[in-house]
């Protein structure tokens, strides 16, 4: 996918991980942006290793994958949030 893909396909992600997730986070669009695109870094590089299924295109399969990659990072940035303070 070229850049212009990912930042569609992230802000994507990161609205619906934002939308699932029961606490609201910050950051605005591009805080979702970020989160989506690192979420299908996770995602993928998870989904890869565990399922054997990446992120390859706009599927339905990528897109699970990477919301699915996006609610684990927002988890472990509560955790780390919560324990720094």
């Amino acid at each position: 996918m070229n850049i212009a893909a990912w930042i569609v396909f992230g802000l994507m992600v990161g609205v619906i991980a934002n939308l699932i997730d029961p606490r609201p986070a910050q950051g605005g669009m591009i805080g979702a942006v970020v989160l989506g695109m690192l979420g299908a870094l996770l995602g993928g590089f998870l989904g890869n290793i565990i399922f054997g299924v990446g992120i390859t295109d706009f599927s339905l399969s990528s897109f699970i994958v990477a919301v699915v990659g996006s609610l684990i990072l927002l988890s472990l940035g509560r955790i780390f949030q919560t324990r720094s303070l």
